[in-house]
């Protein structure tokens, strides 16, 4: 069986494409399966993508995008599975899934860990905004052979177009990359955050609470992200995302954050930031939206905040009690270990194939 996977971005670059497929690879080669990658854009591209500015580069560099789907098709006749991650291209119609649905005829794996049909505009995308064609998703369940979901909320969409519609969560490589615990006996508390500059604005209703925190303890607050937050905080420390250090940055935290707006484009969230929180035996501090709620059990592995005020107390726990911090962050680790694991999901991914 050979499946190709018509993917957005470079390989190892994006963590919606690293932790919904890409670390299932190896294990599509040991059941017998060969695999190609066809992605959009090309290294070059991506590394401008989200910079200010280089506009003409980046349109040369959508307009290969283009191309390379345009000749692709010539190749898509000697795969089995035709496994689409989002959309095949950023922009415009669903012309290439047309294409591999209806005229070659391909079993197509539809993939999506967002609320890809709902238009989420902000300053990196605004410009193409007009044209991102959000209303092919519909489309594109139907033409699917299978659909792939992150949760519960995007199944409940997916399902109105195709009944072939499976729960596939974000998942974490508890053996070789996430492959360690958090010591919490740390003589200064990190609370932190991760994520791109894009999911920045959750944190806003966050600095008052962590301002109030700063007058009566001393802790980190620790931002990492692509790039630096506009808010000033006297305990802030931030770090560039880095690939090669993520997992040791990240457990510099005694505490992870996820803060979300109750909106529609909330709801599609996988809850990613908590479970790489979890995994490495750090307590998640959730908004209760979404997957948060499935993921993060309140009192056991983590806090679901669903006030101001729970925010605070739950951080002031937190920051007072090593104990508590080390409680909850083992039982985060069992949950991720037991449920949104890459050994616990191998058998929901590989079933896609068959």
């Amino acid at each position: 069986m050979k499946i190709l996977f018509v993917v957005p971005y470079p390989v190892g670059k994006a963590p919606s494409q690293r932790f919904r497929f890409e670390q299932y690879f190896d294990i599509l080669l040991e059941a017998g399966y060969i695999y190609d990658i066809a992605p959009f854009l090309d290294d070059k591209t991506w590394s401008i993508l989200y910079k200010p500015g280089f506009l003409l580069k980046k349109s040369i560099g959508i307009i290969l995008g283009f191309f390379r789907r345009l000749f692709l098709l010539f190749q898509v006749s000697d795969y089995d599975f035709i496994f689409i991650h989002r959309e095949a291209a950023p922009i415009g119609p669903p012309w290439f899934e047309w294409v591999v649905a209806k005229v070659f005829k391909k079993r197509v794996i539809f993939d999506f860990d967002d609320a890809i049909w709902i238009p989420n505009t902000s300053e990196s995308n605004k410009i193409v905004a007009g044209i991102k064609w959000h209303q092919k998703v519909d489309s594109i369940c139907r033409w699917a052979y299978k659909i792939s979901c992150g949760n519960a909320y995007l199944r409940s969409y997916a399902l109105q177009f195709n009944s072939s519609v499976v729960v596939n969560p974000t998942t974490i490589d508890t053996i070789r990359l996430h492959n360690r615990v958090k010591e919490q006996n740390a003589f200064k508390v990190v609370i932190g955050w991760t994520g791109t500059h894009s999911t920045m604005k959750y944190l806003d209703p966050i600095i008052p609470i962590l301002k109030n925190l700063e007058e009566k303890y001393a802790f980190d607050f620790k931002v990492i992200s692509n790039q630096p937050p506009s808010f000033t905080l006297k305990s802030m420390v931030f770090t560039v995302w880095n690939k090669e250090s993520e997992i040791q940055d990240l457990l510099s935290f005694n505490v992870g954050l996820m803060p979300l707006e109750d909106d529609q484009w909330a709801k599609g969230k996988c809850a990613f930031k908590a479970l790489q929180y979890m995994a490495l035996g750090i307590p998640a501090l959730v908004s209760p939206v979404g997957m948060n709620t499935e993921v993060v059990d309140d009192g056991v592995n983590g806090f679901i905040c669903y006030k101001q005020e729970d925010w605070y107390r739950s951080l002031e726990k937190l920051i007072v009690d090593a104990n508590l911090r080390k409680e909850l962050g083992e039982a985060a680790r069992e949950k991720i270990e037991r449920i949104y694991a890459v050994t616990a999901n191998w058998d929901n991914f590989l079933a896609l194939f068959q």
